[in-house]
């Protein structure tokens, strides 16, 4: 579940970087809060790939 919600925002993130459409630089938020649950759930020992 959280593999896919990250893949999602990085695909949607990568589309406003290289389109001249953004919503004001939110993907690039929601971009950082994945990174940083991915990177939580890794300093925790979990496998950040498999929910």
């Amino acid at each position: 579940m959280l593999w896919t919600i990250f893949v999602v925002l990085l695909v949607l993130w990568l589309l406003g970087v290289t389109t001249a459409y953004t919503m004001g630089g939110f993907i690039h938020i929601l971009l950082v809060l994945a990174i940083v649950t991915v990177l939580i759930r890794v300093i925790q020992g979990r496998n950040p790939l498999r929910g």
